[in-house]
């Protein structure tokens, strides 16, 4: 009798590192795709494409006679693909038109802090000692940072852009653990993608953007096709591999590596300022997401919350 063998750490790491990386850059990649592409266009265009070919591909996998996807799970997949993506995302682009990169992933890192707070509002959820002292410091650092007044202020509409998205992401992550989603993940998530662009798209018609497409720059065409196939489709099949495969307090430090990623982009390649209001503010909420992702005694995976993902 064999005895069954996990994958190795090295397999582990290596998704880690384009979860990492990937979703860490996305947040740059958005920056230029919306250069010449509208924001609403750019995020219908890109979760259209990657929504249907992940479902093309993830709808033959499977148990596919008991777990077809019915008007009801199309309807919860609605629902998830407007909070995650109408909202979340694209939030974190139109948010980008005003504030620099680094700052909007660092926003975004308080994704898990406004989970654990829906967790504790609206599933009752008890939050121990280390979870409500994340809390604090991580609204305290958000505060610090998108104080509108002082040196090294953020645009203060960008900044509660962003804190909608990252609310937004949470609570369509929590309603994703009990929606009556499709079992498999890959057929879920395109779903959501699917759903998110149908609803991108129309609003990107209705308010006249299509009419405003003139001239795409060849980066921005490239930056999209970046957020499409690695932003979209592989760090996301990688992150939901790890999610079956890893620890989740492992899978959980994307939420303060990412930040890192981008911020350190946003220097390198676009110039952006690193000053000390954004160096103590970013301090505090990724200490504070440390707090919350990593308690006393392992967590459930499904308590992981999606990136918004720049993503």
């Amino acid at each position: 009798m064999k005895t069954a063998v996990g994958p190795s750490a090295a397999r582990i790491w290596a998704a880690l590192f384009v979860v990492y990386v990937i979703w860490g850059s996305t947040y740059l990649a958005i920056l230029l795709a919306i250069d010449t592409i509208p924001v609403f266009l750019q995020g219908a265009i890109r979760f259209l494409v990657a929504g249907a070919l992940l479902y093309a591909w993830s709808i033959r996998l499977g148990d596919r006679e008991s777990d077809r996807p019915r008007a009801r799970q199309w309807a919860a997949a609605a629902v998830v693909g407007a909070a995650l993506f109408l909202a979340g995302n694209t939030g974190v682009a139109w948010a980008e038109t005003r504030v620099d990169t680094g700052v909007a992933s660092l926003v975004i890192a308080t994704v898990p802090l406004w989970m654990a707070l829906f967790d504790r509002v609206a599933c009752g959820q008890r939050l121990g000692a280390l979870s409500i002292a994340g809390l604090g410091v991580g609204f305290a650092g958000a505060a610090l940072l998108a104080g509108p007044t002082g040196p090294g202020h953020v645009d203060f509409a960008g900044a509660a852009v962003l804190l909608g998205a990252a609310a937004s992401w949470a609570a369509g992550s929590l309603y994703a653990r009990r929606a009556p989603l499709p079992r498999r993940p890959l057929v879920s998530s395109a779903m959501q993608m699917l759903a998110g662009g149908a609803m991108l798209a129309v609003v990107a018609a209705s308010s006249g953007e299509l009419g405003h497409v003139h001239d795409v720059s060849v980066t921005s065409a490239l930056a999209l096709v970046y957020l499409v196939v690695f932003g979209s489709i592989l760090a996301f099949t990688c992150y939901a591999w790890l999610l079956r495969n890893a620890r989740t307090s492992l899978v959980a430090t994307y939420a303060y590596v990412n930040p890192l990623v981008a911020v350190f982009l946003g220097w390198a390649i676009e110039s952006e300022p690193i000053g000390a209001r954004t160096i103590v503010a970013g301090g505090l909420i990724l200490a504070a997401v440390a707090l919350i992702v990593t308690p006393a005694g392992e967590r459930p995976r499904e308590a992981v919350a999606l990136p918004a993902r720049g993503r």
